[in-house]
């Protein structure tokens, strides 16, 4: 089981949410943590404790008194975990967080805890709203314990209102935070993600299948880890990294343009895009109709080459591209080095599996003038912070 990350506590409460600690645990495995349970009796009628002992491949922490491999759980726990993460945070529990009552073994162990502690609430509107929650709120802010959520919707009870609980990649993605270095303060770091639509009509276009994970992994990671993101992205249906400034653009010309521009401002230029090699010279303004107007042929041109415009103006800053290939994977990527002038080639073969557009994982290799070194496949998340960790040591602010 990994645990590259950090070690998650996951305190689950007794609320309807509680199902949606399953999906967390997942994603924070996913993302390379290892993860131990611990539940309120109340929390165990709504998901068995053997639920998350299959998915977290540990004992779950239920009491204090028959815990398997330590008499005292609620120490040996706290003093394990690098954050503690509590889904659903039910009022009453944010009630004895806040009191510092002690009463049950997840109350105790969060009592216990010196690491980070993240709490995710989910509860009825008016039990939010409560004058009494948002005191014992206030209380727990002004100990440090981070929040993230509630949302306005709808609830399980049927109201609509504050109170429901984060999305899960919210709350994965506050706990990566907690867990992040900040080793990248003080950086600039410009990103593009996804693929450009270029225009046949205004219906039509010519694209391809990049989603755009990758890059929003590497910028999600980056601001984790201290960075000022800049994201420029082509069309996609990703959530904006917390903490990123992101730029929408459609085409590769769009692009091109954003990416320049933003790079005066930038120590780092990471360019995941799959950004469109061709576009049609002469996009028609106006649906056109198979009946009489036939589509026979669509005349090419090159579009510009974003990277090697990016390393022809920059000096000494750190300029990353990346090769999607099928074929002759790394000597295409060590030509790329060559002939563009990039600091850094992440290369990964497209036609695997693993490392296919829309993959959760990817398996890359890192070129350089200086050599090749081949990383394992791994969780996006993952092979952003091992693209970040090779920045983080050859580049330097302006």
């Amino acid at each position: 089981m990994s645990g590259e990350r950090g070690r998650v506590l996951l305190a689950v409460c007794g609320g309807i949410a509680a199902y949606k600690a399953c999906e967390v645990l997942r994603a924070l495995q996913k993302s390379g943590c290892e993860v131990r349970v611990t539940m309120t009796e109340d929390a165990t009628r709504f998901v068995g404790p053997v639920t998350f002992e299959s998915l977290s491949g540990a004992p779950v922490a239920t009491s204090l008194y028959d815990y398997p491999g330590s008499a005292i759980p609620h120490i040996s726990l706290a003093e394990w975990a690098d954050v503690a993460v509590v889904v659903p945070a039910t009022a009453n529990v944010l009630a004895k967080m806040a009191c510092g009552i002690a009463d049950d073994c997840l109350t105790t162990t969060l009592l216990a805890c010196a690491c980070p502690v993240l709490v995710a609430p989910g509860m009825n509107v008016h039990m939010w709203q409560n004058p009494a929650t948002q005191a014992n709120v206030s209380t727990l802010r002004e100990r440090g314990v981070r929040f993230v959520g509630p949302d306005s919707g709808r609830l399980a009870c049927g109201e609509v209102g504050e109170g429901k609980l984060a999305s899960v990649d919210e709350v994965v993605e506050a706990a990566l935070a907690l867990l992040a270095p900040r080793d990248l303060a003080g950086f600039r770091v410009l990103v593009n993600a996804g693929p450009t639509h270029e225009a046949i009509d205004p219906v039509r276009y010519i694209a391809n299948r990049s989603t755009g994970k990758m890059g929003y992994a590497i910028a999600a990671a980056a601001a984790r880890r201290g960075a000022e993101v800049t994201l420029v992205s082509g069309p996609t249906s990703l959530v904006t990294p917390a903490d990123a400034r992101r730029v929408d653009v459609v085409s590769a010309a769009q692009m091109h343009d954003a990416m320049l521009a933003a790079f005066d401002a930038a120590d780092v230029a990471i360019c995941s895009a799959a950004v469109a090699d061709y576009t049609p010279v002469a996009p028609a303004d106006h649906k056109l109709k198979k009946s009489h107007e036939h589509l026979d042929a669509i005349q090419l041109t090159e579009t510009a080459d974003i990277l090697a415009d990016l390393c022809a103006t920059k000096g000494a800053r750190v300029v990353v591209g990346f090769a999607a290939e099928t074929d002759d994977l790394l000597a295409h990527a060590q030509e790329k080095v060559d002939h563009k002038g990039a600091d850094l080639i992440v290369a990964n073969d497209v036609s695997r599996p693993e490392s296919t557009f829309g993959a959760d994982t990817n398996r890359v290799a890192l070129v350089t003038a200086n050599g090749i070194e081949q990383l394992d496949t791994m969780p996006l998340a993952n092979v952003a912070d091992a693209i970040l960790d090779w920045v983080r040591n050859h580049a330097s602010r302006q």
